[in-house]
């Protein structure tokens, strides 16, 4: 249980500031920006692996949690357990900014609910892909490959994170897990192009799993 509770923790923390960021930019007249909200999503990933890492691997993410089971890291009742726990930390998260910034539950931004802009439906599976990409790709070199230097792990997932929303936050929000667009969806029931943040995050954390366990790990095993 303290794997799961460890997962829910860290997905809430993520949705709360992450998405609390969104709303604090608004409200403020825009005076965060994306690079204010970047780094509040890659802050919140970074303290949050050093936080729990060592006792659940610091998912807080399906996109992360489904490649991991893919390539045999996890069993699958773990995986539905961690899934769960992380849609669960995102539900509260959300449900508790919804009281606390009510005047943008039904109003842009909608609680930081992610949204496509300028780009269609198929760009943005596309972008959230690629992103995701990126991102699982530094978790299995930095956290996977026993190859790799440790220390840093927290601070190069978490740079990667806010890399990624600098590029991509313009377009679709850049939310490269499915938990981060699902918490604020529920407490708004705003769920607009929702498919978008499942399809793109999963397609692009299971090429990049797959392809360094079974390309860059099996040249360093084999």
């Amino acid at each position: 249980m303290a794997n799961y509770l460890a997962e829910f923790i860290g997905t809430f923390a993520l949705i709360l500031v992450g998405a609390g960021s969104v709303c604090a930019d608004v409200l403020s007249g825009g005076k965060l920006g994306i690079t204010g909200i970047a780094f509040a999503h890659g802050l919140t990933i970074m303290v949050m692996i050093y936080a729990y890492g060592h006792i659940s691997g610091a998912h807080f993410n399906p996109a992360v949690t489904v490649p991991m089971w893919l390539t045999r890291r996890i069993p699958l009742r773990q995986a539905v357990g961690y899934v769960v726990a992380q849609l669960a930390g995102a539900s509260v998260a959300g449900l508790l900014l919804s009281r606390l910034v009510g005047s943008l539950v039904y109003v842009p931004p909608y609680l930081g609910t992610c949204a496509l802009t300028n780009t269609t439906v198929l760009g943005g599976v596309v972008l959230e892909a690629i992103l995701t990409f990126f991102l699982v790709s530094v978790i299995w070199g930095m956290a996977v490959d026993p190859r790799s230097p440790k220390p840093p792990v927290g601070l190069a997932i978490g740079f990667t994170v806010t890399l990624d929303i600098l590029m991509g936050g313009y377009f679709t929000g850049a939310a490269m897990n499915p938990a981060r667009a699902f918490g604020p969806a529920l407490a708004t029931g705003h769920w607009t192009h929702q498919a978008v943040y499942w399809i793109g995050p999963l397609l692009g954390g299971c090429a990049a799993g797959v392809l360094y366990d079974t390309v860059f790990l099996k040249k360093h095993t084999s």
